[in-house]
């Protein structure tokens, strides 16, 4: 079945995002609490929606589409929107959606070559550091002490971003773009 509850919750996932940015981008008091709550549903949207399709055999298609790009949507637009807002640079947000700009372009290439690209371990972790960096820049301006904690998650996850990016050419280029890059799956 293609309308499941795993696929419901990316869909819900890619729904909050306009909430988010207009709540970001909207000045109101308290507008950092109510976007760290919308970001914090929106993000364990991510965590339940695998969650359940694994444990309930309720993996389709269109969730393994579906799952990514609506984490790409919900950090790229948050990303963006904390640029516009002065508390995230602009080169480091660029270079974090060109990593995920890349690695949609490999699974793409796979894809057309009939091939998977098994999730890897660092992929995970930077989602985790992306949306910790998110967290804490979103509430920067309420941390008082701890404010450096949220450039220095940014740091983290850009640097994790890039790291998993690499490592993804890495162990799935040679297979792809090279003589023997067949129609079986990549793992």
């Amino acid at each position: 079945m293609i309308i499941n509850l795993p696929n419901i919750l990316s869909l819900s996932r890619i729904l909050l995002v306009p909430l988010l940015v207009a709540v970001l981008l909207t000045k109101f008091d308290g507008k950092e609490l109510v976007g760290l709550a919308v970001f914090l549903v929106a993000s364990l949207t991510d965590f339940l929606d695998g969650f359940i399709a694994r444990r309930r055999k309720l993996v389709t298609r269109l969730g393994m589409l579906l799952d990514p790009a609506a984490d790409k949507i919900l950090t790229s637009a948050a990303l963006i929107a904390l640029v516009e807002l002065e508390l995230a640079p602009a080169w480091m947000v660029v270079l974090i959606i060109a990593r995920e700009f890349s690695v949609s372009a490999l699974r793409s290439i796979a894809a057309s070559a009939h091939l998977v690209l098994a999730a890897i371990p660092s992929a995970k972790l930077k989602t985790v550091t992306q949306m910790v960096a998110i967290a804490l820049l979103i509430i920067s301006e309420r941390l008082g002490d701890l404010t450096p904690l949220a450039p220095i998650a940014l740091w983290v996850a850009m640097l994790v971003s890039l790291y998993s990016g690499f490592e993804y050419f890495v162990r799935y280029g040679p297979a792809l773009f090279g003589r023997n890059a067949g129609s079986e799956e990549v793992s």
